[in-house]
Parts: C-alpha cells; structure tokens; sequence
C-alpha cells in the first residue's frame, strides 16, 4: 500500500509538471512563466523551495532536542526581513525586468560584480543542492528495504553500507525531477511546488495526529514535558539564568560583565537578539540575493503581487514551523513512554517513527510528503542554476541566436547540473560510507550561510547609496566578507577536521581562543556588514553613474528580454532616501 501511494505520487507529479510547462517559446517562458504566475501559486512555491528533506526531518530534531518551540521565534526575524525585502528589493528588479538578481548588480556597478556574485551563486546552489539528495536518497533506500523485506529497518545515517543503493535513489530522484524541471521550466517548478506544499503540510498535521493518538492525547505531552508550561517552552529572551549560568561554568566566571554578555547572546542559536537582528539579515540575504529563492518572484505579474506572495509565505513559516518543532516535542514524548524504536542520533527520531510506527497507508502518505519536500526545493534549484547559467554566462558569450536556441541551452544546463549533483551527492554517499563518522553536511550547508552573507552586503550598497561602491572595490570587499564569514563561523576548523583522518591525522583542530564563538543565526549579518564597510570606501566612476542614468528612462520600454540581448540597458531605480 505504502509503494503504491509513493509511486502514484512520482508518476503523478512529473505528469503534472510536464502538463503545466508545455509551450515554452523563450527564456521569458522558460525561466519566468511569462511573468503571469498568480501570487497564491508564487506563495506555495517560495513555502516548497525553503523546505528541504532536511528541514522535514531536521526541524522536529530541534523540538527533541529543546522540547520547547524556541526555534519557532527565528520566524520573527523571517518576517521581519522579507518585509524589507519586499518594500525594497523587489520593485528595482521588477522596473529592470531582470531574469537574474545578478542583473542589477551588473549594471549597478559593472560587469565584475556579477560575474563574482553569480559565480557565489552558482557554487553555493550546486553544492548545497546537490549534497541534500543524501537524506531523501537514504529514506528511498530503507523504505525499498522494509516493503521488499518485510519488518522494521533502523533509521540511520550509517544504516547503508554500500554506495549502489545511495546510487539508484539519488539517479532515481534526480531523473524524475530533471523531466519535469528541463521540459517544463519555472511553470513545471512553481504548479508541482502548489501541490508538494500542501502534501508536505499533510503529511506534518497527519504525523502530529498519529503521534497524539500513541502518546494518549496532549495532557500526557505537558506530563511529559513540563517546560510546556512555562514561558521557556516557547520563547528565549538569551538571558535565562539557567542559561547565564552554564555559561559561567563553561567558561569559569565569577561574574559576567559586557563583553561576556555579548559573547553569550553572538554564541546563542535561539534568542530575541538572533531573531530581530541575526535572522532578520539572514533573510534578507537568502530571499533579496540567492536566485534560487528570488526567481519565483519574478514571476509574478507586478512587484505587488510579488510582494504579497513573499511576505504572506512568511506568515505560513509561523504555523508551519511550529507543526515541524511540535512534532519533535511530541516524538520526545512518545519515546519517553515507548523507547523500541529509539535512534540513538537526535536527527533520526522522526525518521524511525515514521518507517517504524506509523501504520500503513499514513506511512506512505508522510513519506510521499518527503519526498515532495526534497523535490521541491529541489527542482527549484535546478531551475535557478540554468537560468543563472543561461542569463549570466552563456548568452553573453553566444549571442545572436533565436529564443528557441537560448531556451534549449537552458534545459541543457538543467541537465548538466542535475548530472553535477548526483555526482556530489554521489561523493558524499561514498564518503559516509568509507567513514561513518565524517561530518561534511555541516561544511558543505554551511557554505550557503558564509555566501549568502557577503552577497547581502555588495546589494546593500547599490540598494541605499547613490555613490559609493565600484566594479573593482567590491571584488575586495566580498573576499573581505568571505573570509571574516569563514573564520567566523569556524569552517575552515570544519573542513580541517573532516579532510584530516583522510590523511591520516589523528589529532583535532580548534578555533583559536580569541575569536569568540558564533551561532549560525549570526553569519550573514557578519558577512554583510564586513562588505558594506569595506566596499562604501570606493566611489562609483562618474562615467558608470552617466551611463546609468542616460539608460535609466530606456528602461520602462525595453522588451522583456535577457539583458545582454537588449540594445539599451538600463539603471535600475533605488528605493528609499540615501
């Protein structure tokens, strides 16, 4: 019963996303859908390509963890940044008619500077993207073993030991969302993505029904779990004297003093201050700057609508959010009361729920919700990194083509990253499997957190200066960025430690003692204003800003085309005084 629904869900959906894309007739299609894509559609989509098969099984991780729903607070600063980003961000990529945000950059500052940013871009996807096949590929093979033989299968990142099977799934689940993504572009992406939203958030209310039926109703969850009662079971201000004083202990003091405090709350993942400040910027990078997240924006048909789709998926984050974290507290509870299933790593626990407990037909139902997770971020990606390719790189270098030509090169560039990701993805299998214990997830995750950064930082300058930045100043600034991101957030300590026992070094590298410890929720707003300082020193030439503004009027009558196609570019406005 299980196989069927999951099988029906994959020959469902391809035939769908290759329904809705059919006809695509230029890159405004391929990549855009046209510019008509309703803002409801555009809603589910941006809510299926933030949420990850990692995220699926990660976030109630959290809940476990903490058994308070603390983690739910960091939506503040989700909305919060995607309010700036759509007052701010969206109307100048909107008036330009960009295909990429890396566009605006271009003309903005110069050719270097999107060159730079797109290549950030392009890595950063293609790693991050690729390396998350892992998770739905190892829930593809355990549940291949338990309907083939029968019985329970433990739930594990360890629980494969040989590469093929990680193979078969990662080529199986790329193959189908290459189809659907290379033939029917951004439409393909975005009408799948409607319907993977809503199974993904079924499968969540149909996991917290099930596990409230096995624990025994929600009376026995607050026995379980008291901390439910009280204000830290839903909110962290950073300053809890628990927390202040596994503080002082850890780092041996009598008594805390400024920079202690400062030091506490940078080195804290779940407070008010990472919230209203650290994921505020976070956001702002990831849904101003990263194509993957932008691009279903733009198609929407006006900057208010676009508008609208952003900020109201960012009030479905909060229930949302809160269904994923109150499925961790309610596993908590269910193995305090029943512990034969319970994995011994935290990120497992709802993964041996759910192959192991949950009853027929709801287990294949949670698990097509997986599925769609995965595959809806995605093919999202893909969709980026070929209009990111195609814009940015290919046309202009090949240019004098039709439309038909530069929309094949695009489905061509879908299927080389998809064939790039499944021999990331590939690597990584073979590396947990050769050692078990190689923690790369968090470098390679990582990566999106020290780029994304920087990246915010050189979009700050052009979005509130008139004057300040050049072509040339913002390649330093951005390495600035990254390497103040990277030693910040302690990623050069991870790549040591996880390429040293591959050299046969037994010993383990640390973070020098006077750089103080920094949680993640503080990386892109580290990155950010390491660039904005650095690049405002440099003055855009006079002969960029003339150029800019002969252009500017260009602009409102340009056909909606690639840039590099136009024969009159144009400086895009910049909202808001300076």
């Amino acid at each position: 019963m299980d196989g069927v629904i999951i099988l029906f869900y994959f020959v469902a959906i391809t035939a769908i996303g290759l329904y809705m894309g059919r006809r695509q007739k230029s890159l405004n299609d391929f990549a855009l859908g046209g510019r008509r894509v309703p803002w409801w559609a555009v809603m589910a989509s941006i809510i299926a390509a933030e949420t990850s098969a990692a995220t699926f099984l990660g976030a109630p991780g959290e809940g476990y963890t903490n058994k308070s729903f603390a983690y739910v607070q960091l939506v503040l600063g989700l909305i919060i940044g995607r309010f700036i980003v759509g007052h701010v961000f969206l109307k100048p990529y909107f008036t330009y008619k960009v295909y990429t945000v890396y566009d605006y950059l271009g003309v903005r500052f110069g050719p270097w500077t999107k060159s730079y940013v797109s290549a950030l871009f392009l890595f950063m996807r293609t790693l991050a993207s690729g390396t998350r096949l892992f998770i739905p590929a190892l829930v593809m093979v355990l549940a291949y073993r338990m309907f083939v033989a029968g019985g329970q299968v433990q739930f594990s990142q360890q629980a494969v030991t040989t590469v093929g099977p990680y193979l078969i799934a990662i080529i199986a689940l790329t193959i189908v969302t290459c189809l659907y993504t290379a033939l029917g572009g951004i439409k393909a992406v975005i009408w799948t993505d409607v319907i993977q939203a809503c199974l993904m958030f079924g499968g969540a209310l149909i996991a917290i029904a099930t596990l409230l039926t096995h624990i025994g109703g929600l009376h026995e969850v607050i026995r379980a779990v008291p901390q439910l009662t009280t204000h830290e079971g839903y909110f962290l201000h950073g300053f809890e004297s628990s927390v202040v004083t596994q503080w002082q202990e850890r780092h041996h003091l009598v008594a805390m003093g400024l920079w202690d405090y400062i030091k506490l709350i940078l080195a804290s993942d779940y407070t008010l201050f990472s919230a209203l400040i650290g994921a505020t910027l976070g956001n702002m990078a990831a849904f101003g700057t990263d194509q993957d997240m932008v691009q279903r924006m733009l198609t929407a048909e006006t900057h208010q609508k676009a508008r609208r789709s952003l900020i109201t998926a960012a009030f479905m984050d909060l229930p949302i959010a809160s269904a994923f974290v109150f499925i961790g507290i309610l596993l908590f509870a269910y193995y305090q009361k029943d512990p034969t299933y319970q994995p011994a790593a935290t990120p497992d626990v709802f993964g041996s729920y759910i192959l192991n407990v949950m009853p027929v037909g709801v287990r294949g139902l949670v698990l097509a919700g997986i599925f769609a997770t995965a595959m809806g971020s995605f093919s999202a990606a893909l969709n980026a990194l070929a209009t990111g390719a195609t814009n940015d790189w290919y046309i202009r270098w090949v240019r004098g083509k039709s439309e038909t030509h530069y929309v094949q090169a695009a489905r061509w560039f879908t299927v080389f990253f998809a064939m790039l990701m499944i021999v990331i993805a590939g690597g990584f299998a073979y590396a947990k499997v050769t050692n078990p214990d190689l923690r790369i997830i968090p470098v390679v995750l990582g990566i999106a957190g020290f780029i994304l950064g920087p990246m915010l930082g050189v979009f700050l300058i052009g979005m509130f200066t008139e004057r300040r930045g050049s072509d040339r100043g913002n390649m330093i600034a951005i390495s600035a960025g990254l390497l103040v991101t990277v030693v910040v957030g302690k990623l050069n300590i991870l790549i040591l430690n996880a390429v040293a026992p591959l050299f046969g070094i037994s010993w383990t590298f640390e973070q020098p003692a006077a750089i103080p410890e920094v949680s993640f929720t503080w990386w892109a707003m580290i990155g950010a204003l390491v660039v904005f300082c650095v690049g405002i020193l440099f003055r855009t030439p006079d002969q960029v800003l003339e150029s800019a503004a002969r252009d500017a009027e260009a602009a409102q009558t340009a056909e909606d085309a690639p840039l590099a196609l136009r024969e009159s570019p144009a400086q895009p406005p910049r909202p808001g005084s300076r």
